[in-house]
């Protein structure tokens, strides 16, 4: 048998008629930017997170960029994140002609280490991106103590991490904005690209929505310059039927990161921290021998992926913030070892069983 990391095509047959039937209910009422749709997600939404605005965009990197945007950052200033993650995070940063300061990890977990940010912090420092890395919540306490400290602001990627709680409060609703991506891939995710904004402060979310559609407050009403991010109403439909089995899909991934974490003995499994709810975006391994272990995985018809291969310091992208190899020492090494596994919500328990085995045989 072959086991995808994914199963997108499981995940649709299991919800076939509610999927189709949302989708031709948008295409007969010649809606499809905006209108009741999208309103209902973005209640739904805020609901489940108890978060008193969400505001549908584009996509995930929308989102992020909408938030530096309201937040009114300049070329020159330093925005600390991570190096550990997704090139979105950092490069909407670079965008808008800022700088990102990036802050090593925790080896452990992939989050940032906040251990590490005040050394960083300058009078250019104008705000923090903390990023839930796989779905585990980083210690989003301490630095949301740090830019309480210093009056700067601090944004959440929680693009991975949706639904997952640090001390029972759900990740995005800590600092000033949250940012949300569906892509499809992700543990609530649309059939294409899909995104969104939480927060609770009432002049940013106002803000947001208007910087969405073009800076506008009504139509040919210009108030700021924006930008087009709408997310669009199929897209939102489809959203509006999956939030409601994303519990029950968050609980099978954590049943499956369970048995592999009791039963795998032959590489390191992932850490989870006390004081947080993990979703498991990413079930991701370590091994010294990355590269070997990935091949023998996929030989065996266990499809893996390396999240992620090259931290951003060194991507050739942001070769101009002159960081040498060596200089972030525990992303560098985790990016050398990290395999991720399937972990999705539709493996059977004979596929669970025969990961377990096949990794177990393993010698490292």
């Amino acid at each position: 048998m072959h086991i995808d990391l994914l199963d997108l095509k499981r995940e649709y047959d299991s919800i076939k008629e509610e999927i189709d039937s949302t989708i031709l209910n948008v295409i007969s009422s010649g809606r499809f930017i905006l209108g009741d749709e999208v309103k209902k997600f973005e209640l739904k939404l805020s609901d489940y997170l108890n978060v008193k605005h969400t505001i549908g965009v584009g996509n995930g990197t929308d989102a992020l960029s909408l938030a530096l945007l309201t937040m009114s950052i300049k070329p020159g200033d330093e925005i600390i994140t991570t190096p550990f993650t997704f090139i979105a995070t950092a490069e909407v940063i670079s965008l808008y002609g800022a700088v990102p300061v990036f802050v090593d990890i925790d080896i452990e977990t992939g989050n940032m280490n906040p251990s590490l940010i005040e050394e960083k912090i300058t009078s250019k420092t104008k705000g923090i991106i903390a990023v839930h890395i796989f779905g585990q919540p980083c210690d989003i306490d301490e630095i949301k103590d740090i830019a309480n400290k210093y009056k700067i602001f601090l944004i959440e990627d929680t693009a991975q991490a949706i639904g997952a709680k640090y001390r029972s409060k759900f990740t995005g609703t800590w600092g000033d904005i949250g940012t949300l991506s569906f892509f499809p891939t992700k543990n609530l995710g649309a059939y294409g690209d899909a995104g969104a904004i939480i927060t609770n402060d009432d002049e940013i979310a106002e803000k947001i929505r208007r910087l969405r559609v073009h800076g506008s407050d009504r139509k040919y009403h210009h108030i700021d310059i924006g930008f087009n991010s709408r997310l669009d109403a199929i897209q939102a439909a489809i959203l509006n039927v999956k939030i409601g089995y994303l519990d029950k899909w968050t609980d099978r991934r954590r049943e499956i990161a369970k048995k592999y974490s009791e039963n795998i003995y032959s590489v390191k499994i992932p850490l989870i921290k006390d004081n947080r709810d993990h979703v498991f975006h990413q079930y991701t391994l370590r091994s010294k021998k990355r590269d070997e272990f990935m091949k023998y995985l996929n030989e065996n018809d266990i499809s893996t992926a390396v999240h992620y291969p090259i931290p951003l310091h060194l991507q050739k992208a942001f070769k101009y913030l002159k960081l040498d190899e060596g200089s972030l020492p525990d992303a560098e090494q985790l990016a050398r070892e990290v395999i991720s596994i399937p972990v999705h919500p539709f493996l059977t328990e004979n596929e669970i069983l025969y990961i377990i085995d096949v990794i177990n045989e393993w010698k490292e």
